[in-house]
């Protein structure tokens, strides 16, 4: 990389927490994309030292633009957006949609994440299979993590603005959620 880096952002989806990296080469007209350390886009001796740069991020090929404004002279601002909202709009939307679990399995860092609208699991990068069924109180939704038996228990809070709670259950023990 060179010394045109004009901004870094770090965007958690549920396949894992992404680096974009941004070089912008304001003489040269340069613009390069990196995603975790992989160059994914570049354009040299662009004329039009403002605009959009759209790429794909992650698994599930997530939509992401760098506006590039300029602010005075020969200042610019650089700003990320995710899915067509503004990556602090974005992260405020999925803490909504997404519950997100950090635990430490057999010496090994495990990031799970459950998508609320899919019931879908991810844990570090991978989709995994899970099982779902109705019990008295909600559902709970199981699967394995290694040798480890796990549940996602979604019940009622009684309260309507408070919604559905979802709690993390590995071999028996509950797991509080981050907050990333």
């Amino acid at each position: 990389m060179s010394n045109d880096l004009a901004g870094v952002w770090e965007v958690a989806l549920s396949d894992g927490v992404h680096r974009i990296e941004f070089e912008h080469g304001t003489t040269t007209g340069k613009r390069v994309v990196y995603v975790d350390g992989k160059e994914i886009l570049r354009r040299d001796w662009m004329f039009k030292l403002v605009g959009k740069e759209t790429f794909s991020v992650g698994k599930s090929d997530t939509k992401a633009t760098i506006n590039i404004d300029a602010i005075s002279g020969f200042a610019y601002e650089y700003t990320l957006e995710i899915n067509g909202k503004s990556l602090k709009k974005y992260m405020e939307n999925r803490s909504k949609v997404t519950s997100t679990w950090v635990l430490n399995l057999d010496g090994t860092d495990c990031r799970v994440v459950l998508e609320k609208d899919t019931m879908d699991v991810w844990c570090n990068g991978q989709n995994i299979e899970t099982a779902g069924e109705f019990v008295d109180d909600g559902t709970e939704t199981h699967f394995t993590l290694g040798d480890h038996n796990c549940c996602v228990k979604a019940v009622s809070s009684g309260k309507k603005r408070d919604g559905i709670i979802h709690t993390l259950i590995v071999d028996g023990t509950e797991i509080a959620e981050s907050t990333e």
